[in-house]
C-alpha cells in the first residue's frame, strides 16, 4: 500500500504498477526513462540527465551510451538512508519525502518496485526533455533526450552479446 503525501507524484504511480509487471518478466534489466521530477532540473540544470541505479556496470554502460551520443547522465545515490524518508506508520510507504532531495526520493521510491536480483536504471529526463532556447548541442523544444542514448546501449549490448564479450541485457 501507499500513503499518497502528494498529489503532483502521480507519474512514479503509474511507474511503479510498470516495473512491477516487467519485473515479474525476468527481463535480464530494466531501463525506464521518464520526466519523474522537476527537481532534476534543480541539482543538474538542463545539460545532463539524473540516472539512478543499484547496478554500478549498468550505469556504466548507460553513461558510456550517453556520452557517445551527447546525451549526458550523471549518477545520484540510492543509499539506504534516503529508504526512511518513505517511511510511514500508515502503508508499506508513502509516495513522496520531506521536499528534500526529490530525485533522489523519486528514484528510493521506484526501487521498491524492482528485485535487487534485476538490473535496473532510472532516468529521470525532466530537465533536458524540453528546453526553451536553442543551445549549442541542440535546437529549442521538445529534445527526445535519451532515444539516441537507448539506441546506442542496445546496439554495443547487441555487439557485445553477439562477440560473447558481454553479458544478455
Amino acid at each position: 500500500t501507499i500513503e499518497i503525501l502528494n498529489t503532483d507524484a502521480e507519474g512514479r504511480l503509474v511507474l511503479a504498477d510498470a516495473l512491477s509487471v516487467a519485473a515479474d518478466r525476468k527481463p535480464a534489466a530494466i531501463v525506464d526513462i521518464a520526466t519523474l521530477t522537476g527537481a532534476a532540473s534543480i541539482a543538474l540544470g538542463r545539460c545532463v540527465a539524473a540516472i539512478l541505479s543499484r547496478d554500478d556496470a549498468l550505469t556504466a554502460a548507460l553513461r558510456a551510451a550517453g556520452d557517445a551520443r551527447g546525451e549526458r547522465l550523471w549518477p545520484l545515490p540510492l543509499w539506504p538512508d534516503y529508504d526512511a524518508d518513505l517511511r510511514t506508520p500508515y502503508a508499506d510507504l508513502k509516495n513522496s519525502g520531506d521536499g528534500s532531495a526529490g530525485t533522489i526520493i523519486g528514484g528510493t521510491f521506484l526501487k521498491r518496485f524492482v528485485p535487487e536480483a534485476i538490473p535496473w536504471a532510472h532516468l529521470d529526463i525532466a530537465a533536458t526533455a524540453h528546453d526553451e532556447k536553442e543551445r549549442s548541442w541542440r535546437g529549442e523544444g521538445a529534445t527526445l533526450f535519451g532515444a539516441r542514448l537507448l539506441v546506442e546501449w542496445i546496439e554495443r549490448t547487441a555487439a557485445e552479446t553477439a562477440a560473447g564479450t558481454g553479458r544478455r541485457r
